[in-house]
């Protein structure tokens, strides 16, 4: 069992190399996303996507190459109903919207896993269908880009700070996948995934797991379309189509086995904010009148190599299957960071011989400047930097702690020893962050 994990985390070692690379390449390329308002910026045009990727990432657990092209539609169909709704003067108030929104992504899901099942159509025919009967519908509801959002949700998609109700939605929306990943229903779902004939002789109720992953794929959709309509704040129905490609790109890109019985939020989170961090580096560059058509190709060629990565993964991780996907997510962390804190305070630093000079460092970002002076007797850093610095020791001991006690495991000797040493260490390291404001090394001095 321990074996079979590995192995399948080891599809996210691509996504997590990528996701690396570009938000490097993003940052130095537009040191404006190391703000509060480029991350809360970030966080709300991204989460439309996540949560789109979340949907289509239920679906294909469920195996029979279930795909739902009709994501992108849906997601416009939901949001240009509300819009729709909300300028008729019929949606004001939060819960109202909700119910709605939800109420209509679970019963197009509902009525997807009734046609399955009982008319035994393949997905793959319900998903075109749905894609292409959508696409007509949200024009007939609204012909063009207009109309106004909830009064509610006009704020949301401001984006001048991290903490936004679009963060909360995310936040939830990735914690509720999590503990239904602990569930017996989710242990079904991937045995469903990985063969359906050998869960049904095991007793598991198929069609009802089937329509239960769809009415969480429901769910996800609508939270998608409400985080959209608060992004443009009104109603388009022409942007499902771009949705729906992008997302499926996200999808594979993640590590989703199409095929059924393998993914995880952690492969769509990752697959779809490296999609998002693409548009943004080719935002930095000006290519004129084929702007577009470059970022198009882009994920298409994006698409066609992270299926073929997908495929040389299970060849390459015998070679590599000393490396934890964990490992290299925690190592490429701090590299990135390191990239984001120098980027962040670049030039903010000038000073004379004996002092130190910050220039609106606090006002700008969200780091706070250093007490001390930047003499050649000591070297300060800055709170945040330090305590980065100290996080970082601390995750590279609980890493090295957690290979000791997983070795130890089959002896059971000092396990419960390792457990409190990197309890203790975690403890002390924060502690020390949080007593001293002011971490200096090489000697003292103010």
């Amino acid at each position: 069992m321990a074996k079979s994990s590995s192995s399948s985390n080891a599809y996210l070692l691509v996504p997590i190399t990528l996701i690396a690379v570009l938000l490097s390449t993003a940052v130095i390329r537009g040191p404006s996303l190391v703000t509060p308002a480029g991350i809360g910026s970030a966080i709300i045009v991204a989460a439309p996507l996540i949560l789109a990727t979340y949907a289509l990432m239920v679906l294909a657990v469920t195996g029979r190459g279930t795909v739902d092209l009709a994501v992108g539609p849906l997601l416009a169909f939901i949001n240009v109903v509300v819009v729709k709704l909300s300028t008729a003067g019929y949606l004001t108030s939060p819960i109202a919207t909700f119910i709605v929104a939800i109420g209509l992504g679970v019963l197009y899901q509902l009525l997807f896993a009734l046609i399955i099942i009982f008319v035994r159509v393949q997905p793959i025919i319900v998903a075109l269908s749905g894609f292409l009967a959508l696409t007509g519908i949200n024009l007939v509801i609204l012909p063009r880009p207009g109309g106004s959002a909830p009064a509610f949700m006009m704020d949301w998609g401001s984006g001048t700070g991290i903490f936004s109700p679009v963060l909360l939605i995310l936040v939830l929306a990735t914690a509720g996948w999590y503990l239904f990943t602990t569930t017996t229903f989710y242990s079904n779902l991937k045995m469903m995934g990985y063969d359906e004939r050998a869960a049904w002789t095991s007793g598991v109720k198929i069609d009802i797991v089937r329509i239960g992953a769809h009415i969480i794929a429901g769910v996800y959709v609508a939270l998608g379309a409400l985080c959209y309509t608060a992004l443009i704040s009104s109603g388009d129905p022409t942007q499902g189509q771009n949705m729906t490609l992008t997302a499926v790109t996200a999808l594979v890109l993640g590590g989703v086995a199409l095929s059924g019985g393998r993914g995880g939020a952690t492969g769509a989170l990752m697959g779809a904010v490296s999609l998002w961090l693409i548009g943004y580096v080719l935002s930095t560059f000006n290519f004129g009148a084929i702007q577009a058509f470059m970022t198009q190709m882009v994920y298409g060629l994006i698409l066609v190599l992270s299926l073929l990565l997908t495929l040389l993964v299970p060849v390459i991780s015998r070679y590599v299957n000393f490396i934890s996907p964990w490992s290299a997510f925690l190592v490429l962390a701090l590299v990135v960071v390191g990239i984001m804190l120098h980027v962040a305070t670049h030039g903010t630093y000038s000073g004379g011989e004996h002092h130190l000079v910050v220039e609106a460092l606090a006002d700008r970002y969200f780091l706070f400047p250093p007490t001390g002076s930047g003499t050649g007797e000591s070297f300060a850093l800055t709170t945040t930097q330090g305590l980065a610095l100290l996080v970082g020791l601390a995750a590279i001991a609980f890493v090295a702690a957690a290979r000791l006690m997983n070795a130890d495991a089959g002896s059971r000797r000092m396990t419960l020893f390792l457990y409190v040493f990197v309890a203790v260490l975690v403890a002390a390291l924060f502690a020390a962050a949080v007593i001293q404001p002011e971490f200096r090394l090489f000697g003292g001095g103010a």
